[in-house]
C-alpha cells in the first residue's frame, strides 16, 4: 500500500467523479433543465473531503471498496443538495460557489430548489438500491443515519440554529452545539457508513471511530472560519468574508484567529490520540485529517 497521501486522494476523487457522472441522470434527460443542475452542483468541483474520510474509514476497516464508493456518493450527494440550498436568496444569498456562480443564479430559484431536492434524493437511492453490507440491518442501520445526519436533528437543525442566532454572540458550548450539527453530523455520517460497510470493527472500537469523526468534524468547521476570515475570495472559489459581514457567530469571532488555530490544532491532535489502537490501519483517517486542518483553501 503506497503511503503517499496525493496519489492515494486523487484516485479516490476520480473514482467519485467518475461514479457520480455515470449515476446523474444525463443531461439530454428529461426533465433536461433539472438534470443539467444536478450535473454542475456536483460534478468538477471540491476536494470531496467526506468521500475521503468514507474511503480512509473503510480501508481501515477492511471494507469492500466498491461499497465504499456508493456510500461516498451518497454523502457528497447530501452535501451537494445542502450547498445548492444555503446559497440561496432565503438562506445565505451566496453567488459564487467553487468558483463558478451558485445553481440559482446560473439557472434560477426555483430550479435550485428542485436540484437540492432530487440530489437528496437520490443518495437515498444509492443507499438502498445496493448490497452494502452482509447483514440486512446493518444497511439499514446505515440509511437510517445519513437520514439522522441530513435532518433536523442533524445538518438541517444545525442550518436552523445558525439561522435563528445571526447577529447573537453565542457562547463556545452554544457554537459547538451548532456545528456538532450543521458540519459534524455528515463528516461523523460519512466516517462511520464507510468503517460499516465491514463487519470487522467491534461496538467499542466503532465508538471510538465516531469520537474521532466529531472531533474531525469540529477541527473541520474551526478552519474553514479562519479561511472565510484569512483568505481571499478567488482562493476559497466563494464569497470570502461572508460571516463577518453578515455578522454570523463564528470560532473567529469568538476565540480569535490564533486561538482558532489552536483549537484546530487540540481537536486534530485528540482525534490523533483516538486512533492509537488502530495503529498503521488508521493511516488514510490520520492522512485527511492533517489535509483538512492545513488546507489553504
Amino acid at each position: 500500500m503506497t503511503t503517499d497521501f496525493q496519489s492515494w486522494a486523487s484516485q479516490r476523487q476520480i473514482a467519485i467523479e467518475t461514479f457520480l457522472n455515470a449515476r446523474l441522470p444525463a443531461v439530454d434527460c428529461v426533465p433536461v433543465r433539472l438534470h443539467q443542475a444536478m450535473r454542475y452542483s456536483i460534478l468538477d468541483g471540491g476536494k470531496r473531503v467526506r468521500p475521503l474520510l468514507a474511503f480512509a474509514a473503510g480501508e481501515l476497516s477492511q471494507a469492500d471498496e466498491t461499497r465504499v464508493t456508493v456510500v461516498a456518493a451518497a454523502v457528497e450527494l447530501i452535501h451537494g443538495y445542502s450547498l445548492v440550498h444555503d446559497d440561496m436568496p432565503c438562506m445565505d444569498n451566496d453567488v459564487l460557489r467553487r468558483g463558478k456562480p451558485t445553481c440559482h443564479v446560473e439557472f434560477d430559484e426555483a430550479t435550485a430548489l428542485l436540484t437540492g431536492d432530487s440530489l437528496q434524493t437520490l443518495a437515498f437511492e444509492l443507499l438502498a438500491e445496493r448490497k452494502l453490507s452482509d447483514n440486512a440491518e446493518t444497511q439499514l442501520a446505515m440509511i437510517k443515519q445519513l437520514a439522522s445526519a441530513s435532518g433536523s436533528r442533524g445538518m438541517a437543525g444545525g442550518q436552523a440554529f445558525d439561522l435563528d442566532n445571526v447577529g447573537r454572540m453565542l457562547t463556545l458550548p452554544e457554537l459547538e452545539f451548532m456545528h456538532i450539527h450543521k458540519t459534524g453530523a455528515l463528516i461523523r455520517a460519512a466516517v462511520m457508513l464507510g468503517a460499516h460497510c465491514s463487519n470487522v470493527l467491534n461496538a467499542a472500537q466503532l465508538e471510538k471511530l465516531d469520537h474521532f469523526a466529531k472531533c474531525v468534524g469540529l477541527a473541520f468547521q474551526v478552519v474553514d472560519d479562519v479561511l472565510d476570515a484569512e483568505a481571499s475570495t478567488a482562493t476559497l472559489g466563494k464569497t470570502a468574508g461572508k460571516d463577518a459581514e453578515n455578522n454570523k457567530p463564528t470560532y473567529v469571532s469568538i476565540l480569535g484567529i490564533r486561538e482558532a488555530r489552536a483549537l484546530a490544532e487540540k481537536l486534530q491532535y485528540d482525534a490523533d490520540q483516538v486512533l492509537h489502537e488502530f495503529g498503521e490501519a488508521a493511516i488514510r483517517l490520520r492522512q485527511v485529517t492533517d489535509f483538512i486542518i492545513k488546507r489553504k483553501f
